[in-house]
C-alpha cells in the first residue's frame, strides 16, 4: 500500500500555477527525496499532501484518507517539519515538548515528553532554552516535536538547511532508523548527498514533475554523457569549450573540468581537438546527480515570470 498516492494535483495563486499536474506515489516505509530549485512548488505540494491546502484540481489519498474530504484525519497522522524553526525560544526544550504534547492530547504529558527526550538524545539538554540551541540541536528538537505523536508520515521541508555536516549526518541516521520502524518520509532538500541517501527521488521544476526513480535510474534516464578534462590552464580550456557543439555544462571539479552534454557524438568531437594538446587529457567520466539537476534547471521554463 502507498502512503501517498496523488494524481494531477494543481494549485493556483491568482494567475500563477504553482503546482501543475503533479502525481506522486510513495510506499509505506519509503524515504523519498523531493528536489527542485527555489520556487519550484515543493513546499506547496507538501502542504497539499498534509492537508493544509486544498488542490484546485487533482485527487488522491494520503495514508488512506481522501485528500479533499478527509484533510483533518490526514493532519492527525502526519508530522510536518517546516524550514523555519517555529518553537518558543524563551521556553526550554522540555517545556516546548510539553506544549506540543498538550496540543496533540497526549497524556500523561510527562511520560510522553520523557520518552521523546530519551529517543532523540535530548535528555541532558531538557532544561536548556530553545533560543540558545545551535542549528543542529534546534533541528533535533523540531524532529522530536514532529514524531512524539507517532505519525505514520513525516513531511520534511528542507530540514537541514543551515546545520553542520555532522548534524546533517546524525539527522539522516535518525530518519533511516525511523523508516526501518515503518515511518514513511518525504523530504525536500537541496543537498545532493542527502538525495543519494533516499530510496527514491522526485524532481519538480516550476510546478511540473520532471522525473522520479532511484538515483541510478534518474541519472541513466537523463541521457547525459560526461568527460573529465585534466591538465594545465584549464580556465582557458573552459572558456574555449563554452558554446561548442554538444557542450552543455563546463564545471571545475578540483584540478579537473567536468564537461557534460546530451549529444555524446557532438561532445566527443568538440573535445577531440583538446585531447593531448599541451598535456591535456580527456577521459570518460561518470555523470553525477548534480550534473542531471543542473541540466534540468537549465532546460526548465520559469512559470513565475
Amino acid at each position: 500500500m502507498n502512503a501517498i498516492d496523488v494524481t494531477g494535483l494543481v494549485k493556483r495563486f491568482g494567475e500563477k500555477t504553482v503546482v501543475d499536474q503533479v502525481s506522486m506515489q510513495v510506499g509505506e516505509g519509503e524515504i523519498v527525496g523531493f528536489l527542485g530549485p527555489n520556487g519550484s512548488g515543493k513546499t506547496t505540494t507538501i502542504r497539499i499532501m498534509c492537508g493544509l491546502l486544498t488542490p484546485d484540481e487533482g485527487e488522491g489519498r494520503v495514508l488512506g484518507f481522501d485528500l479533499r474530504t478527509e484533510s483533518l484525519k490526514i493532519k492527525r497522522e502526519v508530522g510536518y517539519m517546516t524550514q523555519k524553526f517555529s518553537f518558543y525560544e524563551d521556553l526550554t526544550i522540555a517545556e516546548n515538548l510539553e506544549f506540543v504534547a498538550r496540543l496533540y492530547g497526549l497524556f500523561p504529558v510527562r511520560t510522553h515528553v520523557r520518552r521523546t527526550l530519551d529517543d532523540l538524545g535530548l535528555t541532558t539538554r531538557r532544561n536548556q532554552l530553545a533560543g540558545t540551541l545551535s542549528g543542529g540541536w534546534k533541528q533535533r528538537l523540531a524532529l522530536a516535536a514532529c514524531i512524539m505523536h507517532h505519525p505514520k508520515l513525516l513531511l520534511l521541508d528542507e530540514p537541514t538547511a543551515g546545520v553542520d555536516p555532522k548534524a546533517r549526518r546524525d539527522f539522516w541516521d535518525e530518519i533511516h532508523q525511523l523508516a526501518r520502524g515503518g515511518l514513511t518520509v518525504l523530504v525536500s532538500t537541496h543537498y545532493m548527498d542527502e538525495a543519494e541517501r533516499c530510496h527514491r527521488i522526485s524532481y519538480i521544476s516550476y510546478g511540473r514533475m520532471l522525473t522520479t526513480g532511484t538515483v541510478n535510474e534518474v541519472i541513466r534516464n537523463a541521457g547525459l554523457t560526461t568527460f573529465v578534462v585534466a591538465g594545465a590552464r584549464l580556465n582557458e580550456v573552459a572558456a574555449a569549450l563554452e558554446g561548442r557543439p554538444g557542450v552543455e555544462q563546463v564545471a571545475p571539479f578540483g584540478a579537473t573540468l567536468h564537461v557534460v552534454g546530451s549529444d555524446a557524438e557532438a561532445l566527443r568531437h568538440s573535445l577531440a581537438e583538446f585531447d593531448g594538446r599541451e598535456g591535456i587529457t580527456v577521459t570518460p567520466g561518470e555523470t553525477s546527480l548534480e550534473d542531471v539537476f543542473i541540466q534540468f534547471m537549465a532546460d526548465a521554463k520559469d512559470n513565475m515570470g
